[in-house]
């Protein structure tokens, strides 16, 4: 039990509300995550040397920086097997996306090393530690479609249809914390009431990131041609939904090859999850 690999998934913003802002500068927020059949693969392997190595795709970050290892320096003082780990990532994702790349990453790896490292954490206690690291980490540690609340961190399960997802990258880097201290971001949608519908909802930072970022405005113009279109996040991911595969893959031959793109299906369980438990009973 010294190697496992695991795919850290996108998820997607269905809507963005923004509510309030509160004393400490932590903005109110609902939210509808998807998990999707895509994302980031991390290799964990465990190591005689009591440290924690970063190797691959880390753009040069330092490893101090980088969400992997603080998760997994976030969990030694908690384990229970005395070993150090190399993780080696492999990037599919893009970075300040909206999808959520480096907060799976992060939830990936308290997922990993609470296996590898026999910590014994109940999924609620890994959230904990990963709210620490991100708003977004809780969301990949419970793994499941889930409407949040609060500062993202008060998760409740939704039920919602499957579908094809179209996300492309338009190739710009949105600063989402620009775009949560600029001025002119809404921050006084009323909090939904049930029952609600998809139709009354909306990502309070599309229009400022439009305004900001002229190449994602070109982005949800153009996937308006064949679907409705949002933004994700802060961005600059956006994408569009289709009923199958295959109407997805003919849009995605269509985009602009200045972008980047992919196609994946919506799941109610993140492919984490799935992933570990079969690991897990093939260790038995």
């Amino acid at each position: 039990m010294t190697k496992l690999t695991l795919t850290a998934p996108a998820k997607l913003n269905l809507f963005l509300h923004i509510n309030g802002q509160r004393d400490d500068g932590y903005h109110e927020l609902e939210s509808l995550f998807t998990m999707l059949d895509f994302g980031d693969e991390l290799t964990f392997e465990l190591s005689d040397y009591d440290d924690i190595e970063i190797s691959g795709d880390v753009q040069g970050i330092p490893k101090e920086d980088n969400l992997i290892y603080k998760a997994a320096s976030a969990l030694l003082p908690r384990r229970r097997v005395k070993k150090g780990v190399t993780v080696h990532l492999t990037k599919h994702l893009p970075m300040g996306g909206g999808v959520g790349g480096g907060s799976s990453d992060a939830a990936t790896t308290l997922l990993a090393l609470n296996t590898l490292w026999n910590c014994q954490l109940s999924l609620s206690e890994l959230a904990n530690i990963g709210l620490q690291l991100g708003a977004d980490v809780p969301v990949f540690i419970n793994g499941k479609t889930a409407l949040a609340q609060g500062v993202g961190e008060q998760l409740s399960s939704f039920e919602q249809a499957h579908k094809w997802y179209l996300v492309v990258a338009p190739g710009v880097h949105v600063s989402t914390a620009k775009i949560f201290t600029d001025p002119a971001l809404p921050r006084d949608t009323p909090k939904l009431k049930a029952p609600w519908s998809m139709t009354e909802t909306r990502n309070d930072c599309e229009e400022l990131v439009k305004k900001l970022y002229p190449e994602v405005e070109k982005t949800l113009t153009w996937l308006l041609k064949y679907a409705p279109s949002r933004m994700t996040g802060t961005g600059s991911c956006c994408f569009a939904a289709f009923d199958d595969e295959q109407t997805a893959q003919r849009v995605l031959q269509d985009m602009p090859s200045s972008w980047q793109g992919f196609v994946a299906k919506s799941a109610s369980e993140s492919i984490t999850h799935k992933q570990l438990a079969t690991w897990l009973n093939k260790e038995k």
